[in-house]
């Protein structure tokens, strides 16, 4: 059984990384462990260098507060060019995966209040009305009709960061 990190408390970022590895590995196959770590970024990540930077933080932490895992996962949110976004960055003992999600463009009345020094997860509760909406199905819920979800999103960067792991040819 594969002991995997999760560098998050946050529910949709655990389920997609246990979804992605359940997916790769086989169901069971994988054991969660989530830990609460800083990014090293602000709160609201800006910019791709800075929302992957708060990725590979996240790993390096994790690996300093589980240095027996099998696998470190991080996923940073972040915001580049009116759109968020998030950075998986995957680590075990002899190599890293990283991948770039999908990107949502955010309307202006929420870049708005982003460029005014909110997160977008507090921007969003506020628009929708819905309580901690970045643990549940977030911006990408909300303005896709619930078509995808944080989660979903998530999803399939981790099993993109996944692929030089179970692929040879990576090695």
């Amino acid at each position: 059984m594969h002991h995997v990190v999760a560098a998050t408390t946050n529910p949709a970022k655990i389920r997609a990384i246990l979804h992605a590895f359940n997916e790769i590995y086989g169901a069971g196959a994988c054991e969660v462990e989530s830990v609460d770590v800083e990014s090293g970024v602000p709160e609201q990540p800006l910019g791709n260098e800075e929302t992957r930077s708060g990725a590979r933080n996240r790993v390096l932490n994790a690996r300093h507060a589980k240095p027996d895992a099998d696998f470190w996962v991080a996923i940073e949110a972040g915001i580049d060019e009116g759109s968020t976004f998030s950075w998986v960055v995957i680590e075990n003992n002899q190599q890293r995966g990283e991948a770039r999600s999908a990107t949502l463009p955010l309307p202006e009345v929420i870049l708005n209040k982003v460029r005014a020094g909110e997160a977008l997860g507090p921007a969003m509760s506020q628009y929708t009305g819905i309580d901690e909406i970045g643990r549940k199905e977030g911006a990408i819920g909300v303005f896709t009709a619930g078509k995808l979800t944080r989660a979903s999103v998530y999803h399939q960067a981790v099993i993109l960061a996944l692929s030089p792991f179970h692929n040879p040819v990576y090695r």
